[in-house]
Formats: structure tokens, C-alpha cells, sequence
């Protein structure tokens, strides 16, 4: 096979860096912060109380178990964004490598569930200020959380990048004093008594509901991870991707994995578990149960202000993502073309508009079903990420066929011992997906998604006519130069 640079197919071209595209102007550091930004929010520091309450301390085995599966995603998503840096992203290349189907049903999935997830996270903001205003019904805090979110992304992208940098770093830093005063805490420095690792062992062992349990925690912990696939999304704004992308996929993978498996270990620690998780309820953070039982001053209130911090840089993030999948759709003529249409600084404002839809079915969950909003838009997302890692994984191993072994070897990141990886990752995912009918609360999250993928289905059949014609227009630009991604 000739060593040239691979060329999208003209679907994907027309996804490139046109007028009226989106603008390549965010830099590496701000690509890591937008990933962490997404990946550490209420999974971590709010659906830990289901994963807790489903394996006790050996939920930290849960957490490591996931953190393969992600770094396998990372890695395989990584090599294709270097390749192929559209905004698109892995919906383009299940289109190139697989099918149209593929990639259109791809993207419409992961854009529905970053819709709903930004309704599970700001749903989380209101659950998190009810631990200081517990009298203020939560579809008010989640008005107000919305309505700053919509002002932040409809920024130019650079300064989006900037704002959601900081925010995350913010997140990152008080992730990392957690870790500190709790490791504080257990070793004894700085007080009287140590509280050591008695928490690990005591009320039923390490492991109260044995491996079963373990397992069955690894359906929800797994979504954890899910937004290292954010560096993959931002490609078709990213300044150098070829550089950029595999720096920053190697330094939110190992920080998502030390972050979360310290995290969870100290507070584990510090506060027994049938504690930390609630009895089984989601009424508040676990991370902020922990610092109630030290009983330190303010600590819980100062845990309370970061875990809203965390909802919001993830929520942001989510957001984004929503918007630019989105956008990729209607620039494949997969949707009307004013959902593609951007701003002056590049931002698709009408794509961002359709993506709040997630924020209505918050306000109206949290009037109506207030106990049970966040499990219930948190558990709807879960069945569709799984769907979206396997297709990836699936592109991954058509996509190393495609390019080669020679020219694999000269990919700047690569996911070694391929294709075991792969085909272990797709395996792990299929079984996970499988475990869900046997937890509480996902029991119907894949029967749900089954009539949601013939639902979209059917609408390609209706529109892959359309489509069609945008790739023909595509072909003619590529021909004439007037469009392209990886000149």
C-alpha cells in the first residue's frame, strides 16, 4: 500500500474546513482540560453511590475493570483522529469503514446521548445546592444552570476553550486536595488518630456482595469513562491534531484512571459504605458524605461547591458535543441544512439550540419525578454509549485493515498487540451490555434502545437520498480542490 496520506470519503469532506466551517483554534492544553472537563462529573462524584452500593470497597476492582475498557477506546480513537481530524469524528469513520448506516446511526446516538446526559447533569447541580437550600425545588437551580450553559457555548470556540479549561482545571485541583486530606486523613497526619483501612474490610468485607456485585457496578462505572471519546470529537478544531491529539489522549487516559481509582479508594476509607452510598437513593454526592463522617469544618460544604463545579465543566462539555455532532449531521445532509449553519466565530448556534432539549426534559423531570429525574435520564444514555464504544471498536479493527501494517507503525500513538485489544474491548462491552437487564434501574435502558435504533433506521432510509446528493457535490469539490481535511 502506497505511504500517503489517507483521504476521507466525500461524505467526510464535506465536513472539512470550508467557509462557514468550524475554526481550528483550540490548543493541546485546552483539548485535555475539554476531556477531563467531560469525563469527571456525576458519574464520579454521584453515580458512585450506585456503584458503591452495588459492590461495597470492591467497587475500586470495578473502577480499574473499566479503566481498561477505556484506555483500549481511547487508544483505537486516537489513531483514527490523527488520520481523520473531522469534527465528525468516529461517526465519519464508521462511515468510511463501515457504513453510511454506521456512521449515521452513530452520530445521531451519541448526540441524543450527550442531549440527555446534559439533562442528568444539571439535574445533578440541583440535587448537589439541595444540600444548602434543600426548600428550593430543583427545576429552579436547573433553569438557572441551563440558561448559563446555552451563554457559555454560543462563545466563539477559542474562548469556550479557555473558559472550559479553567473550569475543569478547577475540578482537577480540588480532585487532587480530596485525595491529599483523605490520604491525610486514613494515615493519621495532622491528627490525634488515624482512620486507616478499616472501612475497606468492615460491614461485610471487601467484597459484601462478591464478584457478582463487582460486575454488575461495572454497567454504570464504566460510563464513568465515558467522554475520553471528547478528544476525538474536538479534532476539527484542534490546532496541529496530529501532534495535539495523541499528547492529550495519553494525559486524560492515566489522569481519569488515578483520579478515579484514588478518588474512590479514599473515600471508601474514610466513611464505612452502606454509608457513602445512600442505601442504594441518589439524595447527594458520596464524596461529600465522607467529609460529613471526618467531621471536619466546611470540609462537606467546600466538597459540596466542587462537585457543582465538576457538573458544570462536564455539562458544558456535553454540550458541545451534542452541538458539534449536530453539526456534522446536517453538513452529511443528514439533517436540515440550517442545523449546520455557524456564526461568524464558528459556532453552530442552531445545532446548540436543538442540544438544550436535554435541559427542557430536566426542568420537567425535576417538577414531576424530582427523586427519580437523574437515574431515570442517567440509565436512558447508558444503553446508547455502549452502542457508540462498540461501533468505534468495531471502525477500529476495519480501519487498521484499511491502512496497513506499515503505515500503522508510523501512527505517533498506537494501540499495541492489535487486534486483541480490540476484540477483547468489543467483548468486555457486549457482556456489560448484556449485565444491565440484571441491574435495578437499567433493566429496560436496551429494550428502550432498540426501538430508537429502528426509529433512526427508518429516518436514514428516508433521507440517505439527500445524503447522496451532498456526497456527489463533496466528489466535485474534492475534484476541483475546493474542500478537503487531510491535505
Amino acid at each position: 500500500m502506497a505511504e500517503q496520506r489517507t483521504h476521507p470519503t466525500p461524505a467526510t469532506v464535506d465536513v472539512a474546513q470550508a467557509s462557514g466551517a468550524l475554526h481550528r483554534r483550540l490548543k493541546q492544553r485546552q483539548l485535555s482540560m475539554i476531556a477531563i472537563g467531560g469525563a469527571i462529573g456525576v458519574g464520579l462524584f454521584l453515580g458512585s453511590s450506585v456503584t458503591v452500593d452495588l459492590a461495597g470497597p470492591g467497587v475500586i476492582v470495578t473502577y480499574l475493570l473499566g479503566a481498561a475498557v477505556a484506555l483500549v477506546v481511547a487508544y483505537a480513537l486516537a489513531e483514527m483522529a490523527v488520520v481523520h481530524p473531522v469534527a465528525g469524528s468516529f461517526g465519519i469513520y464508521a462511515e468510511r469503514y463501515l457504513s453510511p448506516w454506521a456512521g449515521f446511526a452513530v452520530r445521531t446516538t451519541y448526540a441524543l446521548v450527550q442531549i440527555i446526559a446534559i439533562g442528568a447533569e444539571v439535574t445533578a447541580v440541583a440535587i448537589y445546592f439541595g444540600f444548602w437550600y434543600p426548600a428550593v425545588p430543583q427545576w429552579m437551580w436547573v433553569t438557572a444552570v441551563s440558561a448559563l450553559l446555552v451563554a457559555i457555548n454560543a462563545l466563539q470556540v477559542g474562548r469556550f476553550g479557555e473558559l472550559e479549561y479553567w473550569f475543569a482545571l478547577v475540578k482537577v485541583v480540588a480532585i487532587v486536595a480530596f485525595i491529599v486530606v483523605g490520604i491525610a486523613l486514613v494515615s493519621g497526619l495532622g491528627r490525634d488518630s488515624a482512620l486507616g483501612l478499616a472501612n475497606l474490610t468492615a460491614h461485610g468485607g471487601f467484597l459484601p456482595h462478591g464478584w457478582r456485585g463487582v460486575w454488575l457496578a461495572l454497567t454504570l462505572a464504566i460510563t464513568s469513562y465515558m467522554g475520553v471519546e471528547v478528544i476525538a470529537v474536538t479534532a476539527g478544531e484542534a490546532r496541529d491534531p496530529e501532534t495535539s491529539i495523541p499528547r492529550a489522549m495519553r494525559s486524560i487516559v492515566f489522569r481519569l484512571i488515578v483520579f478515579y481509582v484514588l478518588a474512590i479508594s479514599v473515600m471508601l476509607a474514610m466513611t464505612p459504605w452502606n454509608q457513602a452510598s445512600g442505601g442504594g437513593g441518589i439524595t447527594g454526592s458520596p464524596f461529600v458524605r465522607a467529609f460529613q463522617s471526618a467531621g471536619l469544618p466546611y470540609a462537606a460544604g467546600i466538597m459540596n461547591l466542587v462537585v457543582i463545579t465538576a457538573a458544570l465543566s462536564s455539562s458544558n462539555t456535553d454540550l458541545y458535543l451534542s452541538t458539534r455532532m449536530l453539526f456534522s449531521l446536517a453538513r452529511g445532509r443528514y439533517a436540515p441544512a440550517w442545523v449546520g449553519r455557524v456564526t461568524a466565530g464558528g459556532v453552530p448556534r442552531h445545532a446548540l439550540a436543538i442540544s438544550t432539549a436535554g435541559m427542557v426534559a430536566a426542568i420537567l423531570l425535576s417538577i414531576y419525578a424530582p427523586k427519580g429525574a437523574f437515574l431515570l435520564l442517567y440509565g436512558v444514555a447508558v444503553a446508547g454509549m455502549f452502542f457508540v464504544w462498540t461501533t468505534i471498536l468495531i471502525t477500529h479493527l476495519r480501519f487498521r485493515a484499511s491502512i496497513g501494517a506499515s503505515r500503522a507503525a508510523r501512527l505517533p500513538l498506537r494501540l499495541p498487540l492489535h487486534p486483541f485489544p480490540t476484540l477483547l474491548g468489543i467483548a468486555a462491552l457486549l457482556a456489560i451490555t448484556a449485565t444491565t437487564f440484571f441491574v435495578k434501574g437499567l433493566e429496560y435502558t436496551v429494550p428502550a434502545f432498540v426501538p430508537f435504533l429502528l426509529l433512526i433506521t427508518l429516518v436514514y432510509w428516508k433521507l440517505r437520498g439527500r445524503a447522496a446528493q451532498g456526497v456527489q457535490g463533496a466528489r466535485a469539490a474534492e475534484a476541483t480542490g475546493e474542500a478537503g481535511v487531510d491535505q
